[in-house]
């Protein structure tokens, strides 16, 4: 769960508002909300080479991939030019690459069309770097999830569902599978409720000597189909070609409906021999499958349904045994987070856990043994970037220096750490091969992003981005400052409060909570991110944003704490933090709003029909209104099924609580949203209307869950704006 319409722009203009394109800063509404002005600038993807020295990145003009040194940060040499192309095949762009293992070949692709959120269909060619050469992949089609093999001469992908190798040096294209079915039937890929909810989008793995193929197989021809009208909006061409709109439909699976049935194979690409690996899956989940360091035998999580028992075993794909090497139990959900933090090196593996009630990382061998917890302490680790052979340093992310910071770490045998980052504010690290150099992203509340290189000692090296006019732009937008909050409990919750400029304290403003606050989410964090809130704070409003209980990064004991009954500790804290932020003296606590997407937009519809509410307006984007209506993965993971916890799903639904709903609501969606549905939105406002209320409505046609084409941000925080000076002002 994560995260248009010119129509509705017209519909503003017909209800006479008017809106004023700039700020009492100079800053216009499209600077803080439209994502290609807002956002700072970043630089090129890197990858890391081989050599330990080296990255390679695409260039300025997007038309090569450069070489670089990390100790001086200059250009060494340049890998690939699609001006440079030899032979009659060529191209004139590219939307990403990927260097095989030996750095001989080049997997390209380009005329990229999504799927979902993260998977997508292209054209991809093998650029041969000694020849200068570029081939197809596969002139039958467009491919998905293409996976080139170690040594550069195969290219794995799946097409219609169906796995496919390309061997290049042949120039023979053949099917692995051929059972593959739209709906019924996938290889390689994954399902929708995998992509959304385990970010696995491509399971195919090649084994070390390339001579193994390993994959998933989906079945999921029992999962009911979920389909909706697909309207165009006029962000695209032809808008009005569909007098007959189209039906979009897919396998949805909702809470306590069947899911996919999985099971993981191998192809043996000698005899062409496909086996089924022996692992007792029943209706668990497979969450993650790779090759261990060595490349030889497959490490295969499966997870139960409820998604509190998480088994790890080694498979040889040969035989088809497995072994079982590690068991996690929970007494609520095994975070994601935790267990999808896993590096196979070649005689161990580092894996995360929240077993300790923080999440830290743990190092066994293949046989199952623990060697060591390798961090602790009263915080969590975020991410690990691995290990560097030599010294035995672990390299990790973590909140040690608060649960609203990211610092970059490492920890060595004897378990010293050593903290790289300087200061406070939110800093990632991208390490090179051999762990002796590092790629730095920071920024904190007030600083955009910068970006340096590094030694492993933290020493800097070279600034490569420092956003310096971007920051001088934003100089005068309105400042994140942090705070502490109670709930009712007593309990500390980690907040932030954006003040507009030239504030007044003897002045009362109006108050807008913003939140999303779903399990093991984060919004209050020490970085940059310039966004809609800002523009509404420019407007004259304070926004106040809290984290309260079931958000990440604190304890598990923090998140653990809305197992089973998701929305009422989360309302109860929101509540709690709006009495408080009523009590400051510039504060008009007559006039107070909440605003949540996605699970903060079932936030607000939760907060508004709460007892004693006290918002006297509110605006859900994308809400989840019943999690009857939300996908079992997701779901289930917080919430159990729903045949497990009717009690549960009755309490936390928004559609049970309308009648106590007697505040201002404006409340939209995007009609194509694969992700929450528009059918919550339907149903929540035709209870609405059933019962009688009033309220606001803006639907944007053609859209999906994050909105994120043409200006339909700008025009949400338009709409949010016109609502807000309406009924609070």
């Amino acid at each position: 769960m994560a995260h248009k319409s010119t129509k509705a722009f017209y519909w503003l203009l017909l209800s006479g508002l008017a809106f004023s394109s700039s700020s009492v800063y100079g800053l216009t509404v499209e600077d803080f909300c439209d994502p290609k002005i807002c956002a700072p600038k970043g630089i090129k993807t890197i990858t890391p080479l081989a050599d330990g020295i080296s990255y390679s990145a695409v260039s300025e003009d997007g038309k090569k991939i450069e070489v670089y040194s990390y100790k001086t940060g200059k250009l060494l040499s340049t890998l690939f030019d699609v001006n440079a192309i030899k032979g009659d095949l060529r191209i004139d762009s590219f939307d990403g690459y990927q260097l095989s293992a030996n750095e001989k070949k080049i997997l390209l692709w380009n005329d990229v069309q999504p799927i979902y959120r993260r998977s997508f269909t292209a054209e991809y060619y093998v650029y041969d770097i000694f020849r200068g050469t570029l081939k197809r992949v596969s002139s039958n089609g467009r491919q998905r999830d293409a996976v080139m093999s170690h040594d550069g001469r195969m290219v794995a992908y799946t097409r219609d569902n169906n796995i496919y190798i390309s061997n290049l040096d042949y120039d023979t294209d053949y099917a692995v599978t051929t059972d593959g079915v739209k709906n019924k039937i996938i290889n390689g890929s994954s399902d929708w409720s995998y992509e959304e909810e385990f970010t696995l989008v491509n399971t195919i793995r090649w084994s070390k000597d390339d001579n193994l193929l390993a994959f998933v197989r989906f079945d999921e021809s029992e999962v009911p189909v979920y389909g909706f009208d697909n309207y165009k909006s006029y962000c695209e061409e032809n808008p009005l070609s569909d007098i007959y709109p189209t039906t979009y439909s897919y396998k949805y699976p909702l809470a306590g409906y069947p899911n996919s049935k999985v099971s993981v194979h191998s192809y043996n690409l000698d005899t062409r021999i496909t086996k089924t690996m022996d692992l007792p899956i029943g209706e668990d989940y497979v969450p993650s499958i790779e090759f261990d360091g060595e490349g030889i035998n497959l490490m295969v999580m499966l997870l139960n349904r409820d998604q509190n028992d998480l088994r790890l075993y080694k498979v040889n794909p040969g035989s088809t045994v497995g072994h079982l090497v590690m068991t996690e139990k929970s007494g609520a959900w095994l975070s994601p987070e935790a267990y999808q933090m896993v590096d196979y090196g070649e005689k161990t593996f580092v894996i995360g856990s929240e077993r300790s009630g923080y999440r830290h990382l743990y190092e066994y061998d293949y046989n199952g043994n623990l060697l060591r917890q390798l961090t602790k302490g009263d915080w969590n680790v975020t991410d690990y970037y691995g290990k560097d052979t030599r010294s035995g340093r672990h390299f990790f992310q973590s909140t040690m220096l608060g649960a609203i910071n990211r610092s970059v770490a490492s920890v060595d045998g004897k378990g010293n750490i050593s903290r790289l980052s300087k200061e406070e504010g939110t800093e990632s690290a991208s390490f090179s091969t051999t762990m002796d150099y590092y790629v730095s992203n920071y920024s904190d509340a007030s600083r955009p992003n910068i970006y340096s290189i590094h030694d492993n000692s933290g020493k800097l090296i070279l600034e490569l981005e420092n956003n310096s006019s971007y920051s001088s732009k934003y100089a005068s937008a309105p400042k994140k400052e942090f705070v502490k909050v109670r709930n009712a409990n007593g309990e500390e919750m980690n907040a932030y409060i954006i003040k507009p400029e030239n504030f007044n304290t003897s002045q009362k403003y109006p108050l807008l909570m913003y939140q999303y606050n779903g399990p093991d989410s984060q919004e209050v964090l020490n970085r940059w991110k310039m966004e809609g809130v800002y523009y509404l704070a420019s407007q004259g409003y304070v926004v106040a944003c809290v984290d309260g209980r079931g958000t990440g990064n604190r304890s598990r004991e923090w998140a653990n704490s809305v197992y089973r009954r998701l929305g009422q500790l989360e309302t109860e804290d929101q509540i709690a933090a709006a009495n408080y932020f009523a009590t400051l003296p510039y504060i008009d606590s007559s006039n107070m709003a909440c605003f949540g997407w996605s699970y903060g937009g079932y936030m607000t519809l939760m907060e508004l029909s709460a007892p004693s509410s006290p918002f006297k307006a509110g605006i859900s984007m994308a809400p989840v209104t019943d999690w009857r209506f939300y996908d079992s993965i997701y779901t289930e993971r917080y919430m159990t099924t729903p045949q497990q916890n009717e009690a549960g799903y009755n309490a936390a639904s928004a559609l049970e609580r309308t009648k106590a709903m007697n505040s201002r609501l404006l409340i939209m969606s995007g009609t194509n949203d694969d992700n929450v549905h528009y059918y919550n939105t339907l149903k929540y406002t035709s209870k609405l209307n059933f019962e009688g209320k009033v309220f606001d409505m803006m639907s944007f046609t053609g859209f999906e869950h994050s909105l994120p084409k043409c200006n339909a941000r700008v025009q949400l925080f338009k709409k949010v704006k016109d609502f807000l000076d309406t009924n609070l002002k």
